[in-house]
């Protein structure tokens, strides 16, 4: 069926929960059923970012004040959202990933708060600020990923620490910025470090003693991937060796690639991970070194039992010395939480030549009968796919200023991608649109079931881009290009958008001076809240964008907003802190244009808007 066709259908709960025949639900499902509270960061497992509350609405937006803040002391960027767990708010700052819970019933006093002894050098391993994007609960343990690696789980009730364990080797250049998620009886952390050349993975660890329950790499061989015999069986196509014929040699300058049709593909093939490599990079095979990273947002279906999430760009970016489709990087994996294998993985960017790491939510939701699945990627298109299947049904530009493919072909999910902006080693592609942090980088999209549409925060940006010979040294950084970054058409770095998921278009599109970093928070009076970088946190019509309300917090957002209830009232909160990958230069001090990543150039403005470095702050707001 096209996805034009779908109905949208308004049944019970998003992902059901309570109806699902036999399903015992956990303390933390029962939470998320409470709209008087926020126990996850996305609100869900389905990551809606959407709240049923309805006593700010329309009509009283306008007397929405600031109720009390809370500076954390600590600068940089704060990305992430507090949680809500009865009658306590809990939430982390950026580096050293300070804790802090307080006491709602008690005008707001520290109940308790967990320092981390992290080792300050850690901080010149994290490639785009000092964030991490939050906490996340279960088993009346609040769980904190630092950013040294270790994942640290504590009692809820008074802070002590319950158990740890290290995720990942520091010396080799891997950190952690991801927010952990709880899933049933399994903790789920990540890994950063592409920029390193570290071989990442996702990790399951049992929430009990945080002994681990399963890991699943994003290359090398199945066996470490952990793909079985049925993997994609419904789109044996996504497992071909090679989705792109090479033009006047692929990698060498003047090169590109050409989507083959799906008559030519050869699949499927077992050890993509290996085999999509074809060239070594330094002292090891590339898939050795291939980054992959999963420092995003995961989502779960407990009716599947599938846990989805997006692996990050290959490493290093220079494409020219790693030959092939590079899998499983740029890839929306579907894993059964109890074993970690994959049910099917669908490759978004193959051979990656912009670092379009597709780390970004994947937001889970229903349309007449089918189980679908909306992914906003870096590389600029909006995805729907089948989540029992991983069949794609809709892949269309979010913008019409993305120009590195002209479109996906739906027959075999292949970008077509435009020769003219094909990078090589020592030759600078200008005007390719978007940059390296993507229309969409990590701050999350919402749903709104009641509108049936997305809100998307957007990065308005192009960049140019040449890659450069880099040699890979253990715990050193291995970027391999070098790239400025600029306004794209619209003459603007940002805008927020409504997106209809089975179209795959604009409803509406509002610019912003600067790029959204904040995630978007949905509710059920069709209000829809953000942040700029120019420390504005704002309201807007769900259905028209027409702004309602706006209030200047003290630094700009990065952080998400989120919305809860105490003794009746109605509260919107999220943390203020300018940082992230477009404020990490203006942190720093960076001025050259190419500095930060290609920030400092793009950026340069947000210093007349805010202090640097930025100062945290938790802002609520209420009627």
């Amino acid at each position: 069926m096209k996805a034009k066709h779908l109905k949208i259908a308004l049944g019970a709960s998003l992902i059901g929960l309570a109806s699902i025949p036999g399903f015992a639900a956990t303390d933390l499902e029962k939470l998320m059923q409470d709209d008087n509270q926020w126990a996850t960061q996305r609100k869900d497992y389905a990551n809606t970012g959407y709240s049923k509350l309805s006593q700010i609405n329309q009509s009283n937006i306008k007397n929405l004040k600031a109720a009390w803040t809370f500076a954390t002391g600590v600068n940089r960027g704060h990305e992430g959202a507090p949680l809500v767990v009865d009658d306590t708010l809990y939430f982390t700052t950026a580096f050293p990933n300070n804790v802090y819970a307080l006491d709602l019933n008690n005008e707001e006093k520290i109940k308790w708060s967990y320092f981390p002894k992290q080792d300050p050098s850690v901080q010149a391993l994290l490639c785009c600020d000092n964030v991490t994007r939050g906490l996340a609960y279960g088993d009346g343990k609040i769980f904190l990923q630092q950013n040294d690696g270790q994942l640290v789980a504590l009692d809820a009730k008074t802070g002590a620490k319950v158990w740890e364990v290290g995720v990942v080797d520091v010396k080799q250049g891997a950190t952690t910025t991801n927010a952990p998620h709880v899933f049933k009886d399994k903790v789920i952390t990540g890994c950063s470090g592409g920029e390193y050349g570290v071989r990442c993975y996702l990790t399951a660890y049992n929430i009990k003693d945080g002994s681990i329950a399963w890991r699943a790499y994003a290359t090398g061989p199945d066996s470490d991937v952990l793909i079985g015999k049925d993997f994609n069986k419904d789109n044996p196509h996504y497992s071909a060796l090679s989705v792109y014929e090479d033009i006047n040699g692929g990698n060498q300058e003047g090169g590109s690639f050409k989507a083959l049709p799906k008559e030519k593909l050869k699949f499927p093939e077992t050890d993509l991970g290996v085999k999509t490599w074809l060239k070594p990079q330094a002292a090891k095979n590339g898939w050795e070194h291939g980054g992959g990273g999963t420092w995003g947002w995961y989502s779960y279906d407990p009716a599947l039992n599938l846990v989805y999430y997006a692996t990050g760009n290959p490493s290093v970016w220079n494409p020219d010395v790693r030959p092939g489709d590079n899998k499983w990087s740029m890839t929306i994996f579907a894993r059964d939480l109890d074993t970690g294998l994959a049910k099917w993985g669908y490759q978004l960017t193959p051979h990656d030549e912009w670092d379009y790491d597709a780390v970004n939510e994947t937001i889970l939701w229903d349309a007449d009968g089918k189980k679908l699945a909306t992914h906003f990627d870096r590389n600029g298109f909006g995805y729907t796919l089948d989540r029992q299947t991983g069949k794609l049904l809709v892949a269309e530009k979010m913008h019409p200023f993305v120009n590195w493919a002209t479109g996906i072909d739906l027959t075999t999910g292949t970008p077509i991608k435009d020769p003219k902006y094909a990078t090589h080693q020592d030759v600078q592609i200008s005007g390719i649109c978007p940059a390296a942090l993507g229309v969409k980088d990590q701050q999350p999209a919402a749903y709104s079931p009641k509108t049936k549409l997305f809100y998307v925060p957007l990065n308005h940006v192009c960049m140019d881009y040449e890659p450069v010979e880099v040699k890979y040294v253990a715990g050193q950084p291995w970027v391999g290009a070098t790239l400025s970054m600029y306004p794209g058409p619209d003459g603007v770095m940002g805008g927020f958008m409504a997106w209809d998921g089975l179209k795959g278009k604009q409803v509406w599109y509002k610019k912003e001076k600067f790029s959204v970093w904040s995630g978007a928070l949905a509710t059920a009076t069709d209000i829809v809240f953000y942040g700029t970088l120019d420390r504005w946190f704002k309201a807007v019509d769900a259905k028209s964008g027409k702004e309602l309300w706006k209030f200047r917090v003290g630094s700009g957002v990065v952080g998400n907003p989120i919305t809860y209830t105490h003794k009746g009232k109605q509260y919107v909160a999220l943390l203020s802190g300018i940082g992230g990958w477009a404020g990490v230069a203006m942190n720093l001090g960076l001025t050259n244009d190419n500095e930060g990543l290609g920030a400092a150039g793009g950026y340069k403005e947000l210093k007349e808007w805010n202090a640097a470095p930025g100062g945290g702050a938790l802002n609520v707001f209420s009627l």
